[in-house]
């Protein structure tokens, strides 16, 4: 039986045997970008919803990850961030954070007297990030290449 646990930040699915084996047979569906419709509800049966393609992706991430029997962890986070939070998702310190947001490179603001940042502006740095990592790595290997 699977289960579903829920806290306050985060749901955390269990899967079973069954929900793994549904799941691969949905995988085998999948096209590489899916794009999901909601079943109507039963009082409106006239037509299907269309989910967005990148929740799609998600759902499809998601589906994936349970097929390969994967725990699945669900959480939202607030639109704004402490400069804690922020660092501790970008894996830099503090320090290293407020010095980023004083050279104007991570947006930030004031309230009151602390500062905050958009969970948006901290995600897209993170991957931004990531994509400097993995080209300096592509860098680094086109140099082993050419020794």
């Amino acid at each position: 039986m699977s289960a579903l646990v829920s806290t306050n930040e985060r749901d955390v699915l269990l899967a079973n045997e069954d929900d793994q084996r549904a799941a691969r047979a949905l995988v085998g569906q999948l096209s590489e970008v899916p794009q999901f419709t909601a079943e109507p509800a039963a009082a409106d049966p006239d037509g299907q919803v269309r989910v967005p393609r990148a929740l799609s992706a998600l759902i499809a991430h998601v589906v994936r990850a349970v097929a390969q029997g994967h725990t699945i962890t669900v959480s939202s986070m607030p639109e704004e961030l402490t400069t804690t939070t922020a660092a501790n998702l970008l894996g830099i310190s503090r320090p290293t954070l407020m010095r980023k947001i004083a050279a104007g490179d991570i947006p930030a603001h004031k309230v009151g007297s602390h500062t905050r940042l958009l969970t948006a502006d901290v995600l897209a740095e993170r991957e931004a990030r990531r994509q400097r990592q993995i080209q300096a790595l592509a860098d680094l290997r086109d140099l082993e290449d050419e020794g």
